[in-house]
């Protein structure tokens, strides 16, 4: 294993006070959180500064105004140092077990992913999850989780992806709104508010496809970025929901919605799990990985587990 070069490595004491005088604006600030004098703050980045062999800050009228070196420094040292805590943490909390930091879409986790997470910690003494909710694409390198359940295709960049299930949809409404709107054929929806993600802008023309008929050349509809905002409107009578099947079943069994035509029909994209290949062997990832993929073929007939990258 290659040694590490120690002039590459500040002391953790001149890079905590790095990052205080960055966060706090002020060497006063971070001297305040750092239970620090002010001298001595400025001291430990003066030593970080030579170090370093660049200035960080420029010196003006007693205050220290931060260069762009200094800026693009910070985003980096502040994570490495959010690492380190978040992993001591876990090794304190967890001393036999491990952690996973699992970045997921809000609804699956809180509808479908968290009333069933206590089988799996029950089943895996030690490991813990912390849950994190994300809605667009990001950059393994630059954010701190092991791995991302999405939906899309198995494009994640530089991922192993495992197929969890393709999508179906079903457009549903509350009871009291179909009393009022009954429909017996798609077409009964063109002059109703048809509620849509404002990530599945192709989904009703794909229901109505689904339905062998057309979509209504003018929509009225209403966009919304999270499934769990799109039921409460439903379920408020606001309008048609097209949602997700495992969603849609989990209302129409407690009563709140009812489904509408031909229900789970095919959308045009799958739930993934992924990571990138340097967590491949984690531990508490293959854990994870092989838990969910068994629980989801049980629940969902059209599941595919296997690894695809």
């Amino acid at each position: 294993m290659k040694l590490r070069q120690r002039r590459f490595l500040p002391n953790l004491s001149l890079l905590m006070a790095f990052d205080a005088v960055m966060r706090n604006g002020s060497v006063t600030g971070a001297a305040q959180d750092l239970s620090l004098t002010q001298s001595t703050v400025s001291r430990l980045v003066q030593s970080l500064e030579a170090q370093l062999g660049q200035p960080l800050f420029i010196r003006h009228r007693k205050r220290l105004v931060p260069t762009e070196a200094a800026h693009r420094y910070f985003r980096e040292i502040s994570q490495a140092l959010d690492q380190i805590q978040r992993s001591s943490m876990s090794l304190i909390a967890n001393p036999d077990g491990g952690s996973l930091d699992l970045a997921v879409l809000p609804t699956f986790a809180t509808r479908w992913l968290a009333p069933r997470l206590p089988a799996f910690l029950s089943a895996n003494p030690g490991v813990s999850i912390n849950l994190a909710t994300r809605f667009k694409a990001f950059s393994f390198d630059a954010e701190r989780f092991d791995a991302v359940i999405y939906f899309g295709h198995d494009d994640w960049p530089g991922a192993v992806h495992v197929k969890l299930f393709d999508e179906r949809v079903t457009a549903c409404a509350s009871p009291e709104f179909l009393r009022q709107h009954p429909v017996e054929r798609a077409e009964d929806l063109h002059d109703l508010v048809l509620l849509q993600l404002e990530t599945r802008l192709s989904a009703w023309t794909d229901w109505f496809a689904g339905q062998g008929a057309a979509a209504p050349p003018v929509r009225n509809g209403m966009l919304m970025d999270q499934f769990s905002m799109m039921i409460q409107a439903a379920i408020s009578g606001l309008g048609v929901a097209l949602l997700p099947d495992y969603l849609a079943r989990i209302e129409i069994a407690e009563g709140r919605l009812r489904p509408i035509l031909r229900t789970a029909v095919p959308g045009t994209g799958a739930y993934w799990l992924a990571w990138p290949a340097a967590r491949q062997g984690l531990k508490p990832l293959e854990a994870f990985r092989g838990w969910i993929t068994a629980r989801i073929a049980d629940e969902f007939s059209d599941a595919i587990p296997g690894a695809e990258g």
